[in-house]
């Protein structure tokens, strides 16, 4: 008696549906990546054969276990993780470079205002050294003829002069020596001044004045402001004189009679004599 396979949909899928079944989910993980490495072309060329190798692969055969649903979930959850932390190194590796970047712009920013404060400093210290170079010169005081001496003294008697003695002291002078202004001020007169000759009167910042007589030559005139040292004229013996020389008085005012002693006056601003 022949026997009839009974059918129904509780019947048990034959071995050949179940391989089919499987290589079709092989085929379908290979798609998304899954066993991409393990079902190589090989496997679609050449049929049951390698779809025996390939079942009897332990990878296989776990991508077989569980449902493909959970296995591209998990791929999937992978790949998402993998790509937060690709997303996470790359900012911390940004982050990393700005805060080093910016690290070296307050450095070199830091550089440049130590070199221009530096630099201020220089000019501010040059400023100084200059203003007091200047207020020096302006308050300095020199001998009327360098390196020349005292002839006659002051209050000196004789007939020679009106008074009776002598308003100023002489300087040792040759004919047309330099004779220059003893401190800075303004010419406050220029020209002959009878028993003087050609002479000179400078009144200082002090408030006190100076006076140059029996000058050969004058080259300064009234109003003109000279700075200590400048050439004011040349020595002579013009007016009443016996031969080269420079009369300087010290005054406390412009005119004859205010006389004070003159080396004291030069002592007392600073000049060795």
């Amino acid at each position: 008696m022949a026997l009839t396979r009974a059918t129904g949909k509780h019947r048990r899928p034959s071995k050949t549906r179940r391989a089919s079944a499987g290589a079709a989910g092989i085929a379908g993980l290979a798609t998304v990546g899954v066993v991409g490495s393990i079902a190589s072309p090989a496997f679609a060329a050449s049929g049951g054969q390698s779809q025996s190798r390939v079942q009897q692969s332990p990878q296989v055969r776990e991508a077989l276990a569980a449902p493909i649903s959970e296995t591209l979930d998990q791929q999937a959850y992978d790949q998402a993780l993998w790509a937060e932390q690709t997303r996470a190194e790359t900012e911390a590796k940004e982050e990393a470079a700005k805060a080093k970047a910016e690290a070296k712009r307050k450095a070199d920013e830091a550089k440049r205002k130590e070199a221009a404060e530096k630099a201020e400093k220089a000019r501010e210290a040059k400023r100084k050294a200059e203003r007091a170079a200047e207020r020096a010169k302006l308050n300095q005081y020199v001998l009327p003829v360098e390196g020349s001496y005292v002839s006659t003294g002051y209050k000196q008697g004789g007939g020679m002069w009106s008074s009776g003695s002598h308003t100023g002291v002489d300087f040792h002078a040759g004919m047309n020596t330099p004779v220059q202004s003893v401190a800075a001020g303004e010419v406050v007169e220029a020209g002959n001044g009878g028993a003087y000759g050609n002479n000179i009167v400078i009144k200082h910042k002090d408030g006190t004045y100076t006076q140059y007589g029996h000058l050969n030559s004058i080259g300064v005139s009234v109003g003109q402001t000279v700075q200590a040292g400048q050439q004011i004229g040349l020595s002579g013996s013009t007016g009443n004189s016996s031969g080269p020389h420079l009369h300087f008085e010290a005054r406390t005012g412009p005119e004859y009679g205010s006389d004070m002693d003159p080396i004291a006056y030069l002592r007392q601003h600073g000049v060795k004599i």
